[in-house]
């Protein structure tokens, strides 16, 4: 199945998220309800502990909500078996995570380079080769992660992200392990990379300022929308 440009290209209902734990079942998200339109920048805020990361992870299809229904790009990602949702990951999301999840044995430009040839791109290290100096480290191609700062290997993350064109970019606390000045050089290529592809950018973030720069922002209490939010596609969905 195919969404048409004018469908949202993430689109949840009534999704619930529980989890087996030493303590027994956990209930993490509770009945989610929430459309987003394409293009559009989405910051998801909330305190710890609220489901931010975990709803972001079921819309990436990393986590499979335990009830509901997860349609991105038209697809039911509920019905797909790993395998399925690799593939449809690898074709149409970058996630870039708060602990950047580089491969330590390659190099920079081979991390970046590695899932391009997984999905079959002929050009994939002159397209990673590209991305990196989109961030800023063309001078870093042959360095490996235990070689450069964390900033650095945040932007290496980014371009590995943005690398394969995504349809759809998700990004969990990218800056919480940086410092402030590092962690906003971050959120500008973001911003930037985002600008430049033209995807819609879900971002997770304890800083209401980042929020601030995006256009529509989700903000989660105890697994739920904050009360007072609409479920559809609004530009301003905060709860005051």
């Amino acid at each position: 199945m195919t969404a048409s440009q004018t469908d949202p290209i993430l689109s949840l209902h009534d999704v619930t998220l529980a989890l087996d734990g030493n303590a027994g079942r956990v209930e993490i998200l509770h009945g989610i309800s929430l459309e987003l339109e394409r293009g559009q920048t989405v910051g998801m805020i909330g305190p710890s502990g609220s489901g931010k990361s975990s709803l972001l992870m079921v819309m990436g299809g990393l986590e499979r909500a335990s009830s509901g229904s997860v349609m991105a790009l038209g697809n039911d990602l509920s019905a797909m078996d790993e395998d399925a949702l690799a593939r449809f990951r690898r074709q149409h999301m970058g996630v870039v995570f708060q602990s950047f999840h580089l491969i330590p044995t390659m190099t920079a430009l081979e991390n970046v380079a590695t899932p391009l040839e997984l999905a079959g791109h002929a050009d994939a290290f002159a397209r990673a080769e590209a991305e990196l100096e989109a961030v800023g480290l063309g001078h870093r191609t042959g360095h490996y992660p235990g070689q450069m700062s964390g900033g650095e290997q945040q932007r290496v993350a980014l371009a590995r992200a943005a690398a394969p064109r995504p349809d759809i970019l998700l990004a969990d606390e990218p800056t919480g392990n940086l410092d402030g000045a590092t962690g906003q050089a971050i959120m500008d290529l973001l911003f930037g990379l985002r600008d430049r592809h033209g995807c819609t950018l879900v971002l997770v973030t304890h800083a209401p300022e980042l929020a601030a720069r995006c256009d529509r922002t989700i903000r989660l209490a105890d697994g739920r929308l904050a009360q007072g939010q609409r479920t559809g596609s609004a530009s301003a969905e905060a709860a005051e």
